[in-house]
């Protein structure tokens, strides 16, 4: 290409001197499909270019005035297999090689609210996290580790405030009271329904659940997130980075909305709601995708529900890399893929952050892959430089604009739900879940012709890929899950039992007894999962989805 003799000054002779005519071929748009243009300049800056400081209002360039320079972010490796003794090994290693945080995978009957010896349970015990049945395993699960001191996120959804009474009680029995633990349980209800599908009862009795576990802990538990409001599980169902950013801001704003109708004052519980995001492979989406999200949401709480408190304003989030963007072809492609989305939530601020492993796409990850996936958070903050200065993307071009076009867009489907009648109204209607559906199969169809490269899968493939070391899960561990839970009841006190479900029964019969109380007697008298949720069933029935394609 021949240069001009006289340098273009603006972006116009720039334009008209080089053209774009030896552009790829690829098409230009992100992940999620916005177009990208060439080049941006400061004519793509909205009029009122300020984007503010850091930790101050509205957030864009993160929570905290310091952010990196006064403290890193978490590292909170997500972890679960096998029956509570395996998994309490792994926290350990996990410990002793630089964790900082607990994150707990639970196992697909615990999800579900199934007992390991549950039919629907069969082969599928301590597979994908940990089994956990009753008191005696999540006492198990945390032996030797003083819950005091650490913070434990718990993923868990629709029998999460189960899953907390089993905690509170296993602290107990160490000694520590209620208001000393700190952590995070996820128990996001409206996303189940919407994307991860793991469901127990209807939905208006489901938040009525969550409800009565955040009031709850609004007064016992003033160092616990009650609720993680995840935008991850929506992404990995195939959402764009805007309905990942939409759907999620809107479950939250709309478990605010019934926190208020329970008479509970905004900047009592607002401060301690905790977000949970993906990090997709699109570098500059997710980080514009952070830094609107800190901004809609400290301007919701501030304008829209008079959060007078400054922290109710602060969006403060988790962030895993994506597990969807991992492949079993090439699997050691994956360590680049992790870093590159880690790095993503670092620049866009997050607090805490989970690597995946290279080796998740077949199986569970094994230790060296655990530490690999470590490490590379490691690297990133101590090698990089990335965290010397605070929010070093703030001022692009691409960035502030890419994040005014996701805001703008969060807004659009924000008034398409209202239109609707609100989230939970929406997700009865099956509107986020069509939305999803028709993102997930529009993205596939580019990958399947090739308009989407995805190395080692669709381009630069090979023959002959390594031969990868997985860990795989003893089929005994199953057999040693079910006698453990059978000696369970045969050791418990059954008349204990059956009073603690009988007034759990009661008090669900009830819409305004609020349910913790009740939980935490059953879980004292070691009632199982399945068994409370079976009673709260009696009471409030199940739900059947409405298929959505």
């Amino acid at each position: 290409m021949m240069h001009p003799v006289t340098a273009p000054s603006t972006f116009e002779d720039w334009q008209a001197a080089y053209g774009l005519s030896a552009e790829r071929s690829e098409p230009f748009k992100t992940l999620s499909g916005e177009p990208v243009k060439a080049l941006y300049t400061e004519a793509d800056l909205p009029a009122s270019a300020a984007i503010g400081l850091p930790g101050v209002y509205p957030f864009t360039r993160g929570v905290y005035p310091s952010m990196y320079r006064g403290r890193l972010w978490t590292v909170r490796q997500f972890a679960g297999f096998g029956t509570a003794e395996e998994t309490n090994e792994r926290f350990h290693y996990l410990l002793a090689h630089g964790q900082q945080g607990l994150s707990t995978a639970f196992d697909m009957p615990s999800l579900m609210g199934h007992d390991s010896d549950h039919a629907l349970s069969l082969g599928e015990v301590g597979r994908e996290g940990v089994a956990i049945d009753t008191l005696d395993d999540m006492q198990t699960l945390f032996e030797g580790i003083d819950v005091g001191e650490v913070s434990v996120s718990m993923t868990i959804n629709a029998p999460a405030a189960i899953m907390l009474a089993f905690y509170v009680v296993a602290a107990e029995r160490q000694g520590i009271a209620p208001d000393r633990l700190s952590g995070t349980i996820q128990a996001d209800i409206l996303k189940e329904y919407i994307a991860q599908k793991e469901w127990c009862f209807p939905v208006d009795p489901a938040m009525r659940l969550l409800g009565d576990m955040v009031e709850w802990c609004s007064t016992d538990m003033p160092r616990w997130h009650p609720v993680s409001i995840s935008g991850y599980h929506i992404r990995e169902a195939g959402a764009t980075a805007a309905q990942e950013l939409a759907f999620t801001l809107k479950d939250g704003l709309t478990y605010v909305e019934e926190a208020i109708e329970r008479g509970l004052d905004v900047d009592d519980f607002a401060p301690r709601l905790s977000f949970f995001f993906n990090a997709q492979i699109d570098f500059f989406e997710e980080i514009a995708k952070y830094r609107a999200a800190r901004r809609i949401w400290a301007r919701e709480l501030r304008e829209t529900f008079g959060a007078c408190n400054p922290k109710s304003w602060l969006m403060r989030f988790h962030t895993q890399t994506a597990g969807v963007s991992l492949t079993a072809q090439q699997p050691l492609n994956n360590i680049t893929r992790t870093a590159i989305e880690a790095l993503a939530g670092v620049l866009g601020g997050t607090q805490s952050l989970h690597t995946n492993s290279y080796d998740e796409a077949l199986a569970l990850p094994t230790e060296e892959a655990v530490q690999i996936a470590m490490r590379t958070q490691q690297v990133i903050a101590h090698e990089t430089g990335v965290t010397n200065t605070i929010d070093p993307l703030g001022g692009s071009y691409f960035v502030e604009a890419l994040t005014d076009r996701l805001e703008e867009l969060a807004y659009d489907y924000f008034r398409r739900i209202d239109e609707l009648g609100g989230m939970v109204e929406a997700v009865k209607q099956n509107f986020p879940q069509r939305e999803i559906a028709d993102a997930s199969y529009e993205l596939q169809t580019e990958i399947d012709a090739g308009e989407r490269v995805v190395v080692g899968v669709n381009r630069f493939q090979s023959h002959g890929d390594a031969d990868i070391q997985t860990l795989r899960i003893d089929p005994a561990l199953e057999r040693k899950q079910l006698d453990r839970l059978q000696g369970v009841r045969a050791r418990r006190d059954a008349v204990a039992v059956e009073a603690a479900l009988a007034d759990l029964r009661a008090a669900a019969a009830h819409p305004r007894t609020n349910l913790m109380p009740a939980l935490l007697q059953c879980a004292r008298a070691h009632a199982s999962e399945g068994e409370i949720i079976v009673a709260l069933q009696d009471i409030w029935g199940r739900y059947l989805e409405t298929p959505v394609y």
